[in-house]
């Protein structure tokens, strides 16, 4: 039996748990948006493609899974460029679906053609950059070990966006369906999320033991512990020991900044609750998938981890003691490192750190702060009663409505 190129590409996505994908259709992807019209995957329409590029790493990341994005050839895949950098830059497991002129064409001037033959856009060099794998498919007879290699990278712990562009008579050449047996997705367990990563007692005790010395530790929770879906692990433990959180920009929400554990956010557009903690409090920062950037450590603020020991967790070889040195780095899962070294404190149990919270003293309350408000509202419309007409005005409609 026979199975049309543009049928495999939505199957292949199909295994990968893909469910919604983002685009636009238009005429060089239109094989691949039929066969979507039979398929269980959500077609969410974009009016313009960088929409839909980060539609797709916003799904990615609040959903936790591949997420997908579809567009034509030339300026459709051009205006992508901005989404998938970010989703690269915050290795999003994104793929990429763009549509191609038909191979005989290349070379020729067609119409929107980015195959970077005579003189045309060379799509594979602009998003070389900003791609974990990107790849112009000409022919069938290599189609599965791109499939493959595409699934390998979105499925690992380090994933990233994978650009697929296909020409529009190679999305409808036909192949014997056998080629589905021969396809590598998570589907049948090859590389998966949930693959327990090896532990390393002894660091984990070294981890243990720089916290039972510490008197204020503070957590700085980043992006990492969504990826890794640890934010249970990040709650208990510091629910246990008493340790209180912040996140990092990308890491909001991780526990609840209602929490009378949580200093809120870390980071220059913040208003500095966390900063004045660490600064003035803490002896020991956990960085739990966080990385010291720019905007996290105030354009890396030298005064917020000098004199303080600092223990680092990611799963991010790259992330590990990037910018400072740690006295404790460890690569592995975070859900799974954290567990291992939240069962060291049930087995060793530990006296809770003392939290005082200094700089809740100093907020002003919020009834001064709506009375300034308030204040400065009726000063405004003394100044301009022309406003103040028009108040009145909208206030006599909405009675008779």
């Amino acid at each position: 039996m026979k199975i049309a190129v543009s049928d495999l590409i939505v199957r292949f996505m199909e295994s990968l748990d893909i469910d919604h994908i983002f685009g636009m259709p238009s005429a060089h992807i239109l094989p691949v948006y039929d066969s979507l019209y039979q398929s269980s995957i959500c077609s969410v329409l974009a009016k313009h493609e960088q929409g839909a590029s980060f539609m797709a790493g916003g799904y990615a990341r609040v959903s936790g899974k591949i997420s997908a994005c579809i567009t034509t050839a030339g300026p459709g895949a051009t205006n992508l460029v901005t989404g998938i950098a970010n989703a690269y830059v915050d290795k999003q497991p994104i793929l990429v679906i763009t549509g191609e002129t038909s191979t005989h064409i290349f070379g020729k001037g067609g119409l929107q053609e980015s195959s970077g033959e005579g003189g045309s856009l060379d799509q594979n060099a602009l998003f070389q950059g900003i791609t974990k794998y990107n790849k112009l498919i000409e022919r069938t007879d290599y189609l599965v070990s791109v499939l493959n290699r595409a699934a390998k990278i979105l499925l690992s712990k380090n994933p990233g966006p994978v650009l697929l562009s296909i020409p529009f008579n190679v999305q409808k050449e036909l192949l014997d369906d056998n080629v589905l047996d021969q396809l590598i997705t998570r589907r049948k367990k090859i590389v998966s999320y949930d693959e327990p990563a090896h532990i390393n007692l002894s660091q984990i005790n070294h981890v243990y033991d720089l916290i039972q010395q510490s008197s204020s530790p503070v957590i700085i929770a980043g992006y990492g512990c969504i990826a890794s879906n640890a934010q249970e692990q990040v709650s208990e433990l510091s629910e246990l020991l008493n340790i209180p959180v912040t996140s990092s920009l990308k890491g909001k929400g991780i526990i609840s900044e209602q929490s009378l554990l949580s200093l809120g956010c870390l980071g220059v557009t913040s208003y500095g609750r966390a900063y004045q903690y660490i600064l003035e409090q803490s002896d020991l920062v956990i960085f739990l998938g966080a990385s010291f950037n720019e905007r996290t450590s105030y354009v890396w603020n030298n005064d917020l981890l000098i004199n303080k020991k600092i223990i680092q967790f990611d799963h991010d070889l790259e992330q590990l003691e990037k910018v400072f040195t740690a006295d404790a780095a460890i690569l592995g899962d975070l859900k799974n490192t954290l567990s291992s070294l939240i069962g060291q404190f049930y087995k060793q149990p530990i006296t809770q750190k003392l939290f005082h919270d200094i700089t809740s003293e100093t907020e002003k309350p919020e009834v001064e702060e709506n009375e300034i408000l308030q204040r400065d509202f009726t000063d405004f419309r003394s100044r301009f009663p022309l406003v103040e007409f028009f108040l009145k005005s909208w206030k006599r409609i909405l009675k008779r409505i």
